[in-house]
């Protein structure tokens, strides 16, 4: 197949000297197996899309911070006919993090969250209460590598007020509880291609911090799936990742119940270097016309 990896222009910032580049390495696998694959970057205008066989969104980890103009090539590949891996309606929907209402409604139990719509009026004393914790955190509804994310308690309410009420003046927010299994445990990855269950990661932060993202300091250890999260996420996929090329369903287990953080369809690093046979089953799944 020939097949074009949909990237950004950089990736530096994401770098870690610990985890070795996903693209490099499914790239190299992928011309093992007899396929054509070449990097190429969404904005950039001279990319002939039609010319590939399989047009694969890999990494363009800066749609975020332009998201208009990524709706605006997703119409493109749509009114051209371009396929994508992911599906490009799957792809837009995931795009905001207000998908986790749809995933609610349906019956998914996810982290609680409040929602501050763009230009709302904010009063975290409230918010406090209406989640039942003492220490909060906030999220742009569309984000990515812990852009704008912090966390927040009610003794700095003071200080981070204008700045959070600045950021809502621009684009909707999400605020949720502090889940302190991320500091005691760790956040479960369960990564999912092609539909089927691939493998397993615990992602933990570094001494202090709540982030887990590698290029943060943070931790990844591979790690068989408990049963029961592996029950939830089986269900996750099987609703909401019909048609993905690769799903990757993050959460925490709390007392005994997965809770859904975020379920990726975009972008996410798919920590295929840390499960033997993973880049098998990505060109399997690939080659198999998902």
């Amino acid at each position: 197949m020939n097949i074009a990896l949909v990237t950004c222009e950089s990736m530096a910032q994401y770098a870690a000297p610990t985890v070795e580049d996903e693209d490099s390495l499914l790239t190299r696998h992928l011309r093992q197996q007899g396929h054509q694959v070449a990097p190429r970057v969404w904005t950039n205008p001279a990319v002939d899309w039609a010319g590939y066989d399989k047009v694969v969104v890999k990494s363009p980890w800066d749609y975020f911070d332009r998201v208009d103009d990524f709706y605006a090539w997703l119409d493109r590949m749509d009114a051209t006919g371009i396929k994508l891996l992911n599906p490009s309606a799957t792809i837009r929907w995931n795009a905001d993090k207000k998908y986790l209402r749809d995933m609610e409604q349906a019956g998914v139990k996810i982290v609680p969250t409040h929602w501050l719509p763009k230009g709302s009026a904010v009063v975290i004393d409230e918010l406090f209460d209406i989640l039942h914790s003492d220490q909060l955190v906030v999220k742009p509804a569309v984000s990515g590598g812990a852009k704008n994310t912090f966390t927040l308690t009610r003794a700095e309410t003071a200080e981070r007020l204008p700045q959070l009420t600045e950021l809502v003046q621009h684009e909707d927010f999400l605020v949720q509880p502090f889940q302190p299994e991320i500091q005691t445990e760790g956040e479960w990855s369960l990564i999912y291609l092609g539909g089927a269950y691939s493998h397993c990661v615990l992602k933990t932060p570094k001494s202090g911090d709540f982030r887990v993202q590698h290029y943060l300091g943070g931790g990844i250890e591979p790690r068989e799936a408990p049963a029961h999260l592996r029950q939830a996420a089986d269900a996750i996929v099987a609703q909401f990742a019909q048609g993905c090329l690769y799903a990757r369903v993050d959460g925490v287990d709390a007392n005994g119940e997965f809770l859904l953080m975020e379920l990726e369809l975009i972008e996410p690093f798919l920590y295929l270097a840390s499960s033997e046979g993973a880049l098998a089953r990505y060109e399997a799944a690939l080659s198999q016309g998902v």
